[in-house]
């Protein structure tokens, strides 16, 4: 292996799945799925158990069911998630200062220069696991891999999953590829391998002798470079310790509505909601933005983009600049008198809601306008102490009454720019003992 650099990937076994295991024992040793806190009939986590039958995470819950007709059913709690995960990051960051978060459940770690302190690599991986044993839980378990750069040791440590330990050195590396799929390395997704698939690419190994020129046909430059480095094992990426300011380029948010929706009321009001959420992240980041995309997905797909000239950084200023990129997707009138529905197609619904902005600025860096409006500042400023002090969305708009609230909550890949940055302040990985879990017992 090369002597330059040691990277360990961390990744959770089940993450999600163990963790109600470990608060919950009646849960253990049986398969469950974990599903969205909404309802939602989709697997978003798969107990051990449940994947030696066969259930993995994507798989409707009526498909889970036909397959074990035992399997329990839990719903997440994403803030109980990101709590242990705070956690794991404070245990690592002991061993050394270069630790990335790269999902909820998963870290890489570069002990280069921390090594000589603890003996060995070895050494290192024990400690951690002994310690997620004794300060999170001795049912939840990781998986460790070991190799020279962030590439390799992601592929690594899913060699001897769960709870087992890979490493790949440069010898390792065309046995290795050659024995894998090509959605089994990181970068190469579900969508992309089957275009790799129709070029003639079934094997990592045959992307090292495939004309660059064709891949840059077929990919674009800046991924026909990536492959040709991946075919290689090739990875230069630093670990970037989570701790470090992340420059934000967007804020977003997507939601899966609990069932297929074709109201158009209900849907704008989920959106609103969702402005609302984008907005207030904003805030708190002190930026304002100038560019909004919106996503309405279900039988039909409705999206577009739009930059203004002017920022904007509340809830309904974004709602209100949405509007015009959706509107001519949506009746005002329904031929049936009971719902207002989308006019997509016949029958048209929607099942996901994304929102984002971007094109962000510091607020410290904008002029002031003489349009501006004071009051309205101000009584932004109290409505956002009021959702700070007893929960986002606790004063919400009168468009919302009778809606459902819902829940702000990190997301499973850690992809919100604003949950990243609370990270960098001191507390933000004090345990204070709060993230060990307490067992429930309960009656049988």
């Amino acid at each position: 292996m090369s002597a330059a650099r040691i990277i360990l990937h961390i990744d959770f076994d089940s993450f999600f799945a163990s963790v109600e295991q470990q608060r919950n024992p009646l849960l253990r040793g049986k398969p469950i799925g974990v599903t969205a806190a909404n309802g939602r009939t989709c697997i978003i986590a798969s107990s051990r158990e449940a994947k030696k039958l066969g259930i993995q995470t994507g798989e409707r819950t009526y498909v889970a069911q036909k397959i074990c007709p035992s399997i329990i059913f839990v719903k997440s709690d994403f803030v109980k998630y990101w709590e242990i995960s705070k956690k794991f990051l404070k245990i690592c960051s002991e061993y050394s200062p270069y630790v990335e978060l790269f999902s909820l459940d998963e870290v890489f770690i570069d002990i280069t220069s921390t090594i000589h302190l603890f003996g060995s690599t070895e050494n290192i991986i024990e400690a951690i696991k002994s310690r997620i044993r004794n300060e999170i839980g001795e049912f939840i378990t990781v998986s460790v891999g070991i190799s020279h750069n962030k590439l390799l040791a992601k592929l690594a440590s899913g060699l001897n999953k769960p709870n087992g330990v890979g490493k790949i050195e440069e010898k390792d590396i065309d046995n290795i590829y050659s024995a894998i799929e090509l959605t089994a390395l990181c970068g190469i997704g579900r969508a992309m391998g089957p275009r790799l698939n129709k070029i003639g690419i079934t094997n990592l190994m045959q992307i090292r002798n495939y004309s660059k020129e064709k891949l840059i046909l077929e990919f674009g430059p800046s991924y026909a470079s990536a492959l040709v480095d991946m075919a290689w094992g090739r990875d230069g990426r630093p670990v970037i310790p989570y701790y470090l300011p992340d420059e934000t380029k967007s804020v977003g948010r997507n939601y899966c509505l609990p069932q297929n929706e074709y109201d158009k009321r209900v849907v704008m009001q989920n959106l609103y909601e969702l402005c609302e959420e984008v907005g207030l992240k904003l805030r708190r980041l002190n930026k304002k933005a100038r560019t909004v995309w919106v996503s309405l997905r279900g039988n039909c797909d409705i999206s577009g983009r739009k930059t203004y000239s002017e920022c904007f950084d509340s809830g309904s200023e974004i709602f209100e600049r949405c509007k015009p990129i959706i509107e001519k997707h949506i009746c005002s009138e329904s031929k049936e008198p009971a719902r207002n529905a989308l006019a997509c197609e016949a029958g048209g619904y929607i099942r996901q809601i994304s929102i984002g902005v971007s094109n962000l600025k510091d607020v410290s860096d904008l002029p002031a306008s003489l349009f501006d409006n004071p009051k309205k500042s101000q009584v932004q400023g109290t409505i956002d102490k009021i959702n700070d002090k007893f929960g986002d969305h606790t004063i919400r708009n009168g468009f919302l009454l009778y809606a459902d609230k819902l829940t702000t909550m990190p997301n499973g890949w850690m992809a919100d720019r604003f949950e990243r940055s609370r990270l960098q302040s001191p507390e933000a990985t004090a345990d204070g003992g709060q993230a060990k879990l307490t067992t429930v017992v309960r009656d049988s």
